[in-house]
């Protein structure tokens, strides 16, 4: 029974809270309502489709319960996938001089452009397009790669069939879910009806066997990728937009940590042949220039991609974004542009080794444990293997036993049993601290 066909019978003039705030994404349980006085305008159906909550709140969940019964724990958070470093100064003080700026006559500036500072938009197309055939004006800047990706999910609109990889990042199904694309979940696999996944474990080099996909209309592919940390090769990308081509099929690229390839693995899928007439990008400044929270990324919609019916995705793209979203805050892209400076671009590539650095010291760490480890390479997370173990399990003894938070890869997607996630972004201390607390316990 549906959470609105349950709550219309137990409608009452007195609200009493049944199961706190934090459950009410979870509609297959009947003990989570409200009774009190009802409007008569019915819940999205789509949302009462959701899993429980959004995987990293959860994770928060967790840790808040865990501290309320253990309030003297010290904490070491490898879990959610939040930068740590600061910001270098070079970047910093040209957000300060655009905030000085606006208490003045000629510094003041309002509304920009939605789709984002032209300058900024050249500077993105000169530092990660460069020879791709990238204009500035295909490059939309944004509040975050998070947000494009459901700006382009009601872009496409419900009547989409959709892949996705698994594990991947939850945003993608989530966000399918809202939109109305991905059916009913069938609770016995974890998988919506609608979704296809597309396995990406260690038995295919953590690349989807696209001998075995059927087609849909679009493709998600996060590379490197969340959480396994692969970073999808030449061929693998060049068979990917050859998929594509061939069964007329969009992939909406998601490169957030391109900036930690270190093997030459493409850091863009515009890199590809052809990849223009059949790829969006979304990307993000969050994690490579620890703009976590200032909050600032971009997406790159080719003049040459089209609808089936010839009408260039560009143009809706630019609809929607005007719709939906005033543009990126002036002091966001001030900071963007100093990061594709010269100097502040070779800043930035120093916390990226340090985060590196940090990567190498887990997988070392877990690998003398004895564990199959993945990742830790071309992006800033460790794919860890506990063979016959439950995801959430692990997660809870590590988190009992060491106070240490890790993700558990069960949240990633059904293929993410067995796994947790573990976060490089973190203060060195509190990794090699880490490292000797699992010593301990595992």
């Amino acid at each position: 029974m549906y959470y609105s066909q349950f709550l219309s019978r137990v409608c009452m003039p007195h609200a009493v809270l049944l199961q706190p705030k934090e459950s009410w994404n979870s509609s297959k349980s009947n003990d989570e309502i409200i009774v009190g006085h009802c409007t008569k305008v019915p819940r999205n159906s789509n949302l009462e489709k959701l899993r429980s909550g959004y995987l990293f709140p959860e994770i928060s969940r967790h840790e808040s319960e865990h501290l309320q019964k253990n309030p003297d724990a010290s904490l070491i958070r490898l879990g959610i996938g939040d930068t740590t470093q600061p910001i270098p100064d070079t970047i910093t003080l040209a957000m300060a001089e655009q905030v000085r700026g606006l208490s003045t006559i000629q510094g003041y500036r309002g509304y920009g452009a939605e789709q984002g500072n032209m300058a900024l938009r050249k500077a993105i197309a000169g530092k990660f397009y460069q020879d791709m055939g990238i204009k500035a004006n295909e490059i939309f800047v944004s509040d975050g790669a998070q947000c494009d990706i459901s700006r382009l999910q009601m872009l496409l609109g419900s009547n989409v069939t959709v892949a996705v990889q698994d594990p991947s990042f939850p945003a993608y199904i989530d966000s399918s879910v809202v939109v109305g694309q991905a059916g009913e979940l069938e609770e016995e696999t974890g998988k919506y009806g609608n979704i296809i996944y597309m396995n990406c474990g260690p038995e295919n080099d953590f690349f989807p066997d696209l001998s075995t996909i059927p087609r849909t209309d679009i493709i998600f592919l996060c590379s490197p990728n969340n959480p396994t940390g692969h970073a999808a090769s030449w061929q693998q990308l060049k068979q990917l937009v050859e998929f594509a081509e061939a069964n007329g099929s969009i992939i909406v690229h998601d490169s957030a940590y391109a900036a930690y390839i270190r093997d030459g693995s493409p850091r863009s899928i515009f890199a590809i042949p052809g990849a223009k007439e059949v790829a969006i990008e979304i990307s993000s400044f969050s994690k490579f220039a620890g703009f976590t929270g200032v909050r600032l990324g971009w997406t790159v919609v080719p003049e040459e991609l089209l609808y089936s019916n010839g009408f260039p995705v560009i143009k809706d793209f630019n609809r929607i974004v005007c719709t939906c979203f005033n543009g990126a805050s002036n002091i966001a892209q001030a900071g963007g542009l100093a990061c594709l400076s010269t100097d502040g671009y070779h800043d930035l590539c120093k916390v990226i080794d340090y985060y590196m650095e940090n990567a190498k010291i887990l997988v070392d760490g877990f690998t003398s444990l004895g564990w199959k480890v993945y990742g830790g390479k071309n992006a800033p997370y460790i794919w860890v293997h506990f063979p016959g173990m439950s995801s959430w399990n692990v997660f809870a003894e590590i988190l009992k036993k060491t106070n240490i938070v890790t993700v558990p890869g069960r949240g990633f997607g059904p293929a993410g049993e067995e796994y947790i996630r573990v976060s490089a972004f973190g203060q060195r201390q509190n990794i090699l601290e880490a490292i000797r607390r699992l010593n301990s316990f595992l």
